[in-house]
């Protein structure tokens, strides 16, 4: 009978069988691995830009806070008032005139759907000096309504259009079965003029 014995400390293995079964998977594992670093410090290095833009926007806003913050303190000055407060009026008056009925009621006749009509119209200027339209329509309908605001928000003189409120009618003119009052933030011809204006 014979016997295979190996007598030797480190027993033979087979490296080339090995490296023929598991080095592909290594190798396809090691280059994954760089790929994931070469994307995490990709990723790093963008967050840290982010984070310095964001710094510098910061404190470009805080910059033309207090920038802000001085040229009110000067303007509140007594021996200023009289100028701000003119400078004031004088802007809320060309806010005012850039006002145009004509354009206002072109715009309204071009959204205006079918069996819907204006029954009142007031211009006011906003807390934030914005020129707001509050309007009354009468029509048939609320989806008639919702049609109107659809398509003022899809105009470039309107904004923020929403129903503030709505009325049923039982009678009175025939087709107004419900009056809506409906407010919007109108934009004038002459702040596109001067937008295309400035670079």
């Amino acid at each position: 009978m014979r016997l295979n014995i190996n007598l030797a400390t480190r027993p033979y293995e087979d490296a080339r069988q090995f490296w023929q079964q598991w080095g592909g998977g290594v190798t396809a594992l090691g280059l994954l691995t760089v790929i994931l670093l070469y994307v995490v410090l990709f990723q790093w290095l963008e967050a840290r830009e982010a984070s310095r833009l964001i710094r510098q926007g910061q404190e470009q806003i805080a910059a033309l806070d207090n920038q802000k913050a001085a040229d009110q303190a000067l303007l509140n000055r007594p021996e200023n008032r009289s100028t701000r407060d003119r400078s004031q009026f004088l802007n809320d008056l060309f806010q005012r005139k850039s006002f145009s009925w004509t354009q206002v009621f072109e715009e309204l006749e071009r959204v205006m759907p079918p069996r819907l009509h204006v029954v009142s119209i007031k211009p006011e200027m906003t807390p934030e000096n914005q020129l707001q339209l509050s309007l009354s329509v009468a029509g048939e309908s609320r989806e008639r309504a919702l049609d109107l605001v659809r398509r003022m928000e899809g105009s470039r003189h309107f904004q923020q259009t929403q129903i503030r409120s709505e009325t049923q009618y039982s009678g009175g003119n025939p087709g107004d079965n419900v009056q809506f009052d409906i407010r919007a933030l109108y934009v004038p011809e002459t702040a596109f003029a001067a937008a295309r204006r400035s670079p």
